[in-house]
């Protein structure tokens, strides 16, 4: 197993709660960590017919077989199972003796909210970060470590770096998006036409990093504004999209204005995309907003791994200026520049020294995250190289 990030707030959490949480996308490698994190508690997979059958059935005594703790994994396909599992919490106030696993936040989370208030520990865990793939490269790569389009292409799924496997990206993906609609979608949604969903995910992942139209999604995909918004709701919760509010001081207009759409994996999203090499994306017309879909992604794993909440916005106003990224920390504002180019210019960074003097006081030294290898910390701003990302 690659080691994670996230495996000390996991920790921490379960001394925490009786209970604890990973919820996050197919194969994200949440069994993987939870049976890595607690050797010591017995793993039961709720795929299992007999095994989901009795947890369905006879509840209690299910629980009985296991009083001393254990890994539930795929716990949303017995949601019933929450209720009781909070009378035995209650009953036995030992930290860390329930680990839940699900990848679908709509049976998992309506369930936690209901039943297991107070009780649980939630954790995040998205693919591989950055940071991540380059501490696991084995000391024969280290001088010859991959270059931004590969690891753009490739994404951060564990399944594409498992030593024991030697599957093509292209194969992978293909095979994750057929089972993720065939199981997942059905499980969810009452899709008549599969391939119109197909169509569906194809258009949201042309507009990986834009401004939300739902109108013209809708419009493009032959399907009606509801429809388009439920199945967007889907993707969100399936965590393979996210929807990143604007940035206001009045807290409700971020709820209220229009959103930009990202995919959570720049390799999901190149295969989409119908980006068949890593070269392919050298010169693709996407490569600006694949690159700052990885940053957004990249992001959201480290505020992830260290148990913070998203909180990720971005900022535009009337005139066209805009900052990819916004974030709060303690009492100011922190802004994140995107550029793919590999040669550094200041001007990159001309958006954001603007919205600096607009902020005034409140505003930190802006950071541009951009695809050269080499960073460097200005008088009043910070230029990190990819590389450097997630560290």
């Amino acid at each position: 197993m690659l080691p994670r990030h996230a495996t000390p707030i996991l920790r921490e959490l379960a001394r925490g709660f009786p209970v604890v949480a990973i919820t996050g996308p197919r194969q994200s490698g949440k069994t993987t960590l939870a049976r890595q994190t607690f050797p010591q508690l017995p793993y039961v997979n709720l795929e299992d017919l007999d095994t989901r059958g009795l947890a369905l059935s006879d509840p209690r005594r299910f629980l009985a077989r296991h009083a001393d703790g254990a890994v539930f994994d795929e716990v949303q396909r017995a949601p019933a199972l929450m209720s009781y599992l909070l009378d035995v919490a209650d009953a036995d106030a030992r930290m860390g003796r329930f680990v839940l696993t699900g990848s679908q936040q709509f049976g998992l989370m309506d369930r936690i909210t209901q039943s297991l208030a107070g009780r649980v520990g939630m954790l995040t865990l998205l693919p591989l970060g950055n940071a991540e793939l380059a501490a696991a490269e084995p000391p024969a790569r280290a001088a010859k470590a991959a270059d931004l389009e590969q690891r753009l292409w490739r994404g951060g799924f564990p399944a594409l770096y498992a030593q024991h496997r030697h599957v093509q990206p292209a194969q992978w993906f293909a095979a994750y998006v057929a089972t993720y609609i065939e199981r997942d979608v059905r499980q969810v949604l009452n899709v008549g036409n599969l391939l119109t969903f197909q169509r569906f995910v194809s258009m949201c992942a042309a507009r990986s990093g834009q401004l939300l139209n739902l109108h013209s999604l809708a419009s493009d995909c032959g399907i009606s504004q509801p429809t388009a918004r439920q199945w967007l709701t889907v993707l969100q919760a399936s965590h393979l999209v996210t929807l990143l509010p604007p940035h206001f001081r009045n807290f409700g207009k971020r709820l209220v204005k229009t959103p930009k759409l990202y995919f959570l994996d720049s390799g999901l999203l190149c295969h989409l995309l119908r980006i068949a090499s890593p070269d392919d994306l050298h010169a693709h017309a996407m490569r600006g907003a694949v690159f700052e879909t990885w940053v957004v992604g990249e992001t959201l794993k480290h505020r992830h791994n260290l148990g913070l909440p998203a909180d990720l916005y971005f900022w535009r106003d009337n005139h066209g200026l805009e900052i990819d990224l916004v974030f709060e920390h303690g009492s100011r504002l922190h802004a994140v520049e995107c550029k793919s180019g590999t040669t550094y210019s200041p001007s990159w960074l001309e958006p954001a020294r603007k919205w600096r003097a607009l902020v005034g006081a409140a505003a930190a030294d802006p950071v541009l995250v951009y695809g050269g290898d080499q960073g460097h910390r200005g008088a009043d701003d910070e230029v990190i190289g990819w590389r450097s990302v997630g560290r």
